[in-house]
């Protein structure tokens, strides 16, 4: 109790008072960085002499970035990541970002960390819509390929495109081998409430493309200029 003295009225009175009159902090300041994390991965990508083909994403209709995905095993590995899920809508463009998560693990000869940019190219929408407040498995309910690179209208011509999810990796500034099957992708409502709204579901952000959000705008430029 003696501590108690070193503390007088008016210096608590003080602190209670710069306690509560601080600035809260944004509350979708986490999205907001996220969602400028995404755009510098496609930046990025775009930089790559060898890249994610213009015919695909003309043709796909989703898109997964994943910045920073954290894969990491000692005989057991476990990759996690957060990102962001888009798809084209009806006219064309794309939709608003919808926040999600990518989970997996794996056993065998393994070590060390890796962080990598994860990007998956959809070739249908509703792969992505239908996940809803569940998550699906990738390489159980469908199966991701290693994507074709290249950046001229030719470069995919030995592949009929009809792998129904594309991956592509980026480590270090260079293409990185990563098994992604077998990994969970999720909704991540906690993330889109705090951004969207508490009401805000994922089938109603991909349904619409009127965010007015800078970060928002930001990602979806960069993405129709990739």
């Amino acid at each position: 109790m003696k501590a108690l003295k070193f503390f007088s009225l008016p210096l608590l009175l003080s602190l209670f008072f710069v306690l509560t009159s601080a600035k809260p902090v944004d509350d979708d300041s986490k999205q907001t960085e996220r969602l400028h994390n995404a755009s510098n991965v496609l930046k990025e990508f775009a930089k790559m002499k060898e890249s994610i083909p213009h015919d695909l994403l003309d043709q796909y209709e989703g898109i997964v970035i994943i910045p920073k995905l954290i894969n990491a095993g000692f005989g057991i590995g476990g990759k996690r990541g957060k990102g962001v899920a888009m798809v084209k809508l009806d006219n064309g463009k794309w939709s608003d970002p919808v926040f999600v998560t990518l989970t997996g693990g794996s056993f065998g000869l393994q070590i060390g960390v890796q962080s990598v940019d994860l990007v998956l190219v959809f070739r249908h929408k509703g792969v992505l819509t239908k996940v809803k407040n569940g998550d699906f498995t990738i390489g159980g309910d469908i199966s991701a390929a290693a994507g074709p690179v290249g950046r001229s209208s030719t470069a995919s011509t030995d592949y009929k495109l009809q792998a129904e999810v594309y991956s592509y990796s980026r480590s270090r500034g260079l293409f990185a081998g990563i098994s992604i099957n077998g990994s969970n992708l999720g909704i991540d409502k906690d993330s889109n409430a705090a951004y969207y709204g508490a009401k805000a579901t994922s089938q109603d952000i991909f349904a619409q493309g009127a965010s007015d959000k800078e970060a928002v705008k930001t990602l979806k430029e960069t993405l129709a200029s990739f």
